[in-house]
């Protein structure tokens, strides 16, 4: 069984009479327990294509299962649940609420998730432990990323969605995100699907998928992928 498998699946905008194909009849199998990096130009689907993972959209056309389920014919009640079981999301928007302190934004997940991890640890993994009890306005941008991607590792996901994880980052914060979400996929088994235009990324990831104009024109498992520590950043 895979983790995600489109089959033959499209999604299309309709702005009065103007048809845009974000997704021209895909069809994808990702295995459980990988870290997959999607590759493409700026509107070639990528993002379209974790909406779709996500439950966040529904595809005009086509069937979409994760983990054998087909959650392109749930409710919008059934979506709600599945959003909170099986996926997180990390987005470059950090959507933090700024009334919150970092660790009570953290700890958030455990309203909805069934096994959610410790905040406290997830904080400290992401090097923010000591900033707990700051608001999102004291932080910069990329701390204010990396407590959502703190928020989104505790809520436990079968499946995490990153969109440019990194992209506000400096180059030593980024490398340790990358090696948390690594060791959740290598030791954890869990899902880490991310949305980079960053090649050094794709050069770590244990299967490659590119997109372009809609289409998945190359998916690929690579044989060695490289460790954060011998790509050249």
């Amino acid at each position: 069984m895979y983790a995600v498998e489109f089959k033959d699946v499209s999604r299309v905008y309709v702005n009065g009479e103007h048809e845009q194909r974000a997704l021209d009849h895909v069809n994808l199998q990702l295995e459980q327990g990988k870290f997959i990096v999607i590759l493409g130009p700026s509107g070639a689907g990528k993002s379209t294509m974790l909406n779709l993972i996500g439950g966040l959209d529904s595809p005009t056309e086509g069937t979409i299962l994760i983990g054998g389920q087909d959650i392109s014919k749930l409710t919008n009640n059934e979506l709600a649940d599945y959003r909170a079981d099986t996926v997180g999301f990390v987005f470059q928007s950090y959507n933090l609420i700024p009334t919150l302190t970092v660790i009570e934004n953290v700890a958030l997940v455990k309203e909805i998730a069934h096994d959610p991890l410790s905040s406290h640890d997830m904080l400290k993994a992401v090097g923010l432990l000591d900033h707990k009890h700051a608001f999102p306005s004291e932080l910069s941008g990329g701390e204010q990323q990396r407590v959502s991607i703190a928020r989104a590792l505790a809520k436990n996901p079968k499946i995490l969605l990153c969109d440019e994880p990194t992209g506000a980052l400096d180059s030593e914060t980024g490398v340790m995100v990358l090696k948390l979400l690594l060791s959740m996929a290598r030791e954890m088994g869990k899902t880490i699907i991310v949305v980079t235009h960053n090649q050094n990324i794709a050069k770590m990831g244990d299967v490659v998928v590119r997109v372009k104009n809609g289409k998945v024109v190359y998916c690929e498992e690579q044989q060695n992928p490289l460790s954060v520590e011998e790509v050249d950043w």
